[in-house]
């Protein structure tokens, strides 16, 4: 399995539970000396990879292929956001944003979807956020890189389910990790936390293949 933005928070999480249950995992993010402690604590393959240049795409897929001897489920995770005003958004700050949340996703995918196609098996699972179904004030790039993300997943599974291939998405509300902010806040046991997701999605994936959830929405019982 491949978790893309796998080095923290959601991503190395559900790389550590996939790891527990058997897993043979490969995880990507775009700081070298990130990825490689991560990989090292959680005991599975890690690479340098930024998800938005295609290059780097092509050499992540075809790393993960080689390297746990055949590829079956990619966890498209890696994401980043900001936060500001319509009239306060810049230019550059969009197409970031948008080069990671959604060409990235296209990429890393497009180059999954082929191997998957080819064996006739495989899960996409994209990681998109209640942000994907309800626009807020400062969302301007972030939300709207979550519901495009949100079209593409329809667009993939009705391409790929007659190839037996499953697309699915999950969309947390807010969770507690350094997404954002960069560090890692104290944690408040009403909200939700890494863990809570990676449990979901490896459920999800866990499903036989002659199944699939579409999509869920994960939120906090009652956040304090």
């Amino acid at each position: 399995m491949l978790v893309t933005g796998g080095s923290r928070g959601i991503g190395k999480e559900t790389a550590r539970l996939l790891v527990e249950r058997g897993a043979k995992v490969m995880l990507c993010g775009r700081n070298e000396k990130v990825v490689q402690q991560a990989s090292a604590a959680l005991g599975c393959s890690g690479l340098r990879a930024d998800v938005s240049d295609a290059d780097d795409v092509e050499r992540l897929v075809a790393a993960t292929v080689t390297e746990l001897g055949g590829y079956d489920a990619l966890v498209n995770n890696a994401a980043i956001g900001t936060f500001a005003s319509l009239v306060d958004t810049e230019i550059a700050d969009m197409g970031r944003v948008w080069r990671i949340n959604v060409l990235g996703a296209f990429l890393v995918a497009q180059a999954s979807a082929k191997h998957f196609v080819e064996q006739g098996s495989g899960t996409i699972l994209n990681v998109g956020s209640t942000a994907a179904r309800k626009g807020f004030a400062g969302g301007t790039a972030y939300a709207s890189s979550k519901f495009a993300l949100s079209g593409l997943t329809e667009c993939w599974r009705a391409e790929l389910r007659q190839h037996g291939v499953r697309v699915m998405q999950i969309n947390p509300s807010e969770v507690q990790t350094e997404f954002g902010s960069g560090n890692q806040p104290a944690l408040n046991p009403t909200k939700l936390q890494s863990a809570d997701i990676a449990q979901a999605m490896v459920d999800m994936l866990a499903l036989p293949d002659r199944a699939l959830i579409t999509e869920t929405t994960v939120w906090a019982t009652n956040p304090q």
